[in-house]
């Protein structure tokens, strides 16, 4: 029976997030860049401006809201995490330098994209019984297309409700267990044989943890993301910069592998990465995974923001994109070919390639602080995804199944310390590319909506 499952979902995860589906969601990147004049490259200054500008003026939201800053950190706590780690590392060893070259292409589409998901979502967002604000695409499908499209939006939720146990919380808890054992392993605090009490002890730690932040509703969330989001990038940028710094000699030579290999992998990889489409692929697919442009799942964080102006939230989407894939997943991605750490091109790899890229520049010691990063990053990945569930949830059914839902995901934490989940990452993989087939249907049945938008917001 679990073969049977593997099999299946190893054939629609391929098709998910194959050749054909990324033509599809770089097509709709593009088709929104030229409707919108390539509003992203017009505008960059503005949206980084704004962005920036936000995080120095102190404001309280109105009751049932968050400031719209809080509203960009709360979306790059889901989005920065183990993607840009993990991911990225996984992208290189399978589809060689090249694929970053594709992060950046899916990147710079990507951030039009979700731009036009957050304008979206605010401008069709709702009120709810509780009086919070309520949005997502799923609000955006059924209020901007009509009632008639109620069963995307339905499809949307339900591939929403069966992602985030997996990818938003049983596999963020693996990874921070994964860095906690590592660091206790490598400095001799612990046996392996203390292992598995440890990792309980852990699990219920994250899930009081989690519940507690969770069950305060969407200020207290947008609270903790607000200072945690900015302390764990800086973190990660100063280690990361330290790396390239050391090693600024092999710059030029790492940037010319990655766009020699995008379109010619085998001249850097040796023949072992052979296939332009699957550096491509990886690219495309990691990026889109880690900045989640077209899945539709962080414009939910921005329609809770106490803001007036779709459009000006929209602009912090593109800045979103910006700093997740262009800045931290390409600090990452240097991290890896800088350091010279031997990549075996052609076989799986994760976190531990980062990491490895780490400590052959700063020495073991620096496991601790990677491990720190690696904690924080899953951890918010978790509260960012907790919200969008619990969106979804009431979406389906109502504000009173939100507590429920919310004690439920909680505990999958302790499920995440405890168990192994190598299928249940793959599945959450094909959910999570399932959820963006509705968002893209609805983001071209939309672009003229933006495009009017984007005009009355000139004027």
């Amino acid at each position: 029976m679990l073969k049977t499952i593997e099999t299946i979902n190893s054939a629609v995860n391929n098709f998910i997030w194959g050749v054909p589906a990324m033509i599809c969601i770089l097509g709709v990147g593009l088709l929104l860049s030229i409707r919108t004049r390539f509003i992203q490259v017009r505008k960059f200054r503005y949206a980084i401006r704004v962005t920036i500008g936000r995080m120095f003026r102190r404001r309280e939201a109105e009751d049932g809201a968050i400031t719209p800053f809080q509203a960009v950190c709360t979306a790059l706590a889901a989005t920065i995490g183990t993607g840009n780690i993990a991911g990225v590392a996984g992208a290189i060893a399978i589809g060689g330098p090249g694929a970053v070259f594709w992060m950046w292409i899916s990147a710079f589409l990507g951030m039009c994209t979700k731009f036009a998901e957050v304008t979206l979502a605010v401008h069709f967002r709702e009120t709810g019984r509780n009086g919070e604000y309520v949005g997502g695409p799923m609000y955006y499908i059924r209020n901007g297309l009509g009632r008639h499209w109620q069963w995307l939006a339905v499809l949307f939720s339900a591939f929403g409700v069966l992602t985030v146990f997996g990818t938003g919380n049983a596999t963020q808890v693996n990874t921070i267990i994964t860095a906690i054992n590592e660091a206790l392993l490598n400095y001799g605090v612990i046996g392996k044989n203390r292992l598995p009490a440890v990792n309980l002890c852990t699990g219920i730690v994250i899930t009081l943890l989690v519940a507690a932040i969770l069950l305060g509703g969407i200020k207290r969330i947008g609270r903790v993301a607000e200072k945690l989001v900015p302390f764990m990038a800086l973190l990660y940028v100063i280690l990361a910069l330290g790396v390239v710094f050391v090693n600024l000699r092999s710059v030029p030579a790492v940037f010319i592998s990655i766009f020699r290999g995008a379109f010619q992998p085998a001249s850097v990889t040796g023949g072992i990465v052979g296939s332009f489409f699957l550096s491509m692929k990886k690219g495309v697919s990691r990026g889109i995974f880690s900045n989640e442009a077209g899945l539709g799942t962080g414009s939910i964080a921005h329609a809770c923001a106490d803001t007036r102006k779709p459009v000006k939230q929209g602009f912090f989407g593109v800045f979103e994109v910006f700093a997740d894939t262009i800045v931290i997943c390409t600090l990452t991605a240097l991290v890896i070919l800088c350091s010279g750490v031997p990549i075996r091109f052609g076989e799986a790899a994760g976190a531990e390639l980062t990491i490895s890229g780490f400590t052959a520049t700063y020495g073991n010691w620096v496991s601790i602080f990677t491990a720190v990063a690696m904690c924080c990053f899953a951890f918010s990945t978790i509260l960012g995804w907790g919200l969008y569930g619990a969106r979804c949830i009431e979406f389906l059914f109502s504000a009173k199944a939100v507590r429920p839902f919310m004690v439920v995901y909680s505990l999958v934490s302790i499920l995440g310390a405890t168990v192994k989940l190598g299928l249940i990452w793959d599945i959450a993989d094909t959910f999570n590319g399932l959820m963006a087939i509705p968002n893209l249907i609805a983001l071209m049945l939309l672009s003229g909506t933006v495009v009017r938008l984007v005009r009355e917001y000139r004027e």
